[in-house]
């Protein structure tokens, strides 16, 4: 009796052919999910920038703050001066420089206010930038894993690629809503 043939070459090949289409839809997975991933990331590094600008130019407003204080304070140590002089040699004080006095203290407190809350804004926008570059360096190891994953053909790193993925999306979250806190 003739044994009966088994088409193993066929079989060989459907099973090849299997394997590539599930590899080949697997590679699809991982690229859409890296670019999808690159487009988080550019838009996080985006923000990120904005944040450190805006925090620049609120430590420059500050500054600038600051430096208009201190030409009060001097010109008001320059009125006190002579008001401590005129007192001393027993000559009156004019009224206008009495108030001018008033007016420069004053005037010193309201920007004293205002310098302290344009440095508390660039803390705000730098901690807000430090927040958002911790999401771009998640989204950018995220990439990686996954390429490794794909050279590697090991859906472990893809799924490792997906969670740093995702604490790149909590980092950026977190920046948002710290964004509407401040």
């Amino acid at each position: 009796m003739e044994e009966p043939e088994v088409p193993t070459e066929h079989l060989h090949e459907d099973m090849e052919r299997h394997n590539s289409h599930d590899h080949e839809r697997w590679t699809l997975g991982v690229a859409l999910s890296c670019a999808l991933l690159a487009g988080l990331a550019a838009v996080a590094s985006m923000a990120a920038g904005h944040s450190a600008n805006e925090a620049m130019m609120s430590q420059v407003e500050s500054a600038n703050t600051w430096s208009y204080f201190q030409s009060k304070s001097i010109k008001e140590a320059q009125l006190k001066s002579k008001m401590d002089i005129l007192t001393a040699l027993d000559k009156p004080v004019a009224s206008a420089d009495t108030t001018k006095a008033t007016e420069y203290s004053h005037d010193k407190e309201e920007i004293q206010k205002e310098a302290e809350d344009q440095a508390r804004e660039a803390k705000r926008y730098l901690s807000l930038h430090h927040i958002l570059a911790r999401s771009v360096t998640m989204f950018q190891i995220a990439i990686a894993v996954g390429a490794i994953s794909v050279l590697t053909r090991r859906r472990a790193f893809w799924f490792v690629s997906l969670c740093f993925g995702a604490l790149g999306l909590v980092f950026m979250a977190q920046a948002w809503l710290s964004r509407g806190t401040g």
